[in-house]
């Protein structure tokens, strides 16, 4: 794998990152399950991550900012500091796979998942012994499900130390350590030399940028002549309108309460993806389906749509009830000191988001699985 020597600055950033992650987070252990992870966590450093987390968006709106400003908000790692305060939520409520997928009748929750996966594999043709670049590869369930289903070789690129230190943990655990490997890196200066990839893919995860074709613009160099990259991207639809209200605080508290500097339109995405130089060979929005069991059902907590036992456990944790259900012991942990300030607040923003996506894609305001595929010109 041929990789770049970054610049000192950048290296003197990446060691701040490890060394404040390995303080908020190395304290854990074997632990296991959403309170023992918070009990574990170095309570300073969590309520400085939450503090940053929060201060990125004090009267900040994506509409009034300019693309400088969006850029200089990413490069002082919004994303990093959103999943320091939500990886454990995501991995208590979802699993190691941090996406949506399509649900199919009598299907359970975690296949649906892992179809997804194989789904979007599919569309790059991965062989075994291919080298594959996971763009925004989270804790690395997509990557090792991917590395099973088709056997080459993944790599996942991460900006966060936290998230990569679970990720190799599971990888040795699942006996994929020399299957899969995970590099530290932001996806708007990917540390690969050019023609790197055979094929790359990313899942819900470029939305995180501020400027599309910055990223697809890094994909392409690092991809090989020829290769493919294929993903899922989080968009606005047609029938979002800026000027209305609703319409508004739907989208901006997804913005705000996942860490995205700016939600897209679906024709912004594909002409970026154009304007980069793939040739686009897919652009369809899997949401737009007739589907009796939406994407979006976990987060509205439909224990009716649950296809299997297993399934409304699943489902629960996001009922009414079920967040209640968090909100009062993290709330009376976090009272009597047993876990960090700010664990609370990160449960609320959350929900938020919850909420936000439901509305969303109930409107049908939002899409989170706009699948497109670019394949890199074999003369480049």
């Amino acid at each position: 794998m041929s990789t770049i020597t970054l610049p000192p600055e950048k290296q003197e950033i990446y060691k701040k990152d490890l060394e404040f992650s390995k303080a908020l987070h190395d304290h854990e252990g074997n632990r296991s399950g959403l309170i023992s992870s918070f009990y574990s966590k170095d309570k300073d450093a969590y309520e400085h991550a939450v503090d940053s987390y929060m201060n990125y968006w004090t009267d900040k709106d994506p509409i009034t900012e300019t693309e400088e400003e969006k850029l200089k908000r990413c490069d002082t790692d919004l994303t990093n500091a959103y999943y320091n305060i939500a990886t454990d939520f995501y991995e208590y409520g979802w699993g190691e796979c941090f996406h949506f997928c399509r649900f199919y009748p009598g299907e359970n929750f975690y296949q649906a998942i892992a179809r997804h996966e194989h789904y979007l594999a599919s569309y790059l043709n991965v062989k075994p012994g291919m080298k594959v670049l996971d763009i925004g590869c989270g804790v690395g369930g997509p990557a090792r499900e991917i590395a099973h289903f088709t056997g080459a070789h993944i790599t996942g690129l991460n900006n966060n130390d936290y998230q990569i230190s679970r990720a190799n943990k599971s990888s040795v655990k699942c006996g994929l350590e020399n299957q899969t490997s995970f590099v530290k890196g932001n996806f708007l200066e990917i540390p690969f030399e050019e023609n790197t990839y055979d094929a790359i893919y990313a899942i819900e995860a470029t939305c995180h940028s501020p400027k599309l074709s910055s990223v697809y613009a890094e994909a392409f160099r690092v991809l090989k002549p020829g290769g493919k990259f294929a993903f899922y991207e989080w968009c606005v639809t047609d029938n979002y309108d800026s000027t209305n209200p609703e319409h508004r605080r739907i989208v901006r508290g997804i913005e705000y309460a996942d860490g995205i500097p700016e939600l897209f339109s679906k024709k912004f995405a594909e002409q970026a993806l154009k304007d980069v130089g793939f040739e686009v060979e897919v652009a369809n929005d899997l949401a737009i389906n007739d589907d009796n069991v939406p994407w979006y059902y976990p987060l509205e907590g439909s224990l009716s749509k649950a296809q299997t036992f297993w399934d409304y456990f699943t489902v629960f944790r996001m009922t009414g009830f079920g967040k209640f259900c968090t909100r009062s012991l993290v709330w009376s942990l976090e009272t009597f000191g047993i876990i960090p300030t700010g664990s609370l607040q990160t449960q609320y923003v959350l929900e938020i988001a919850g909420d936000c996506l439901t509305e969303g894609g109930r409107l049908g305001l939002f899409t989170p699985m706009f699948l497109m595929v670019g394949k890199k010109p074999l003369n480049n």
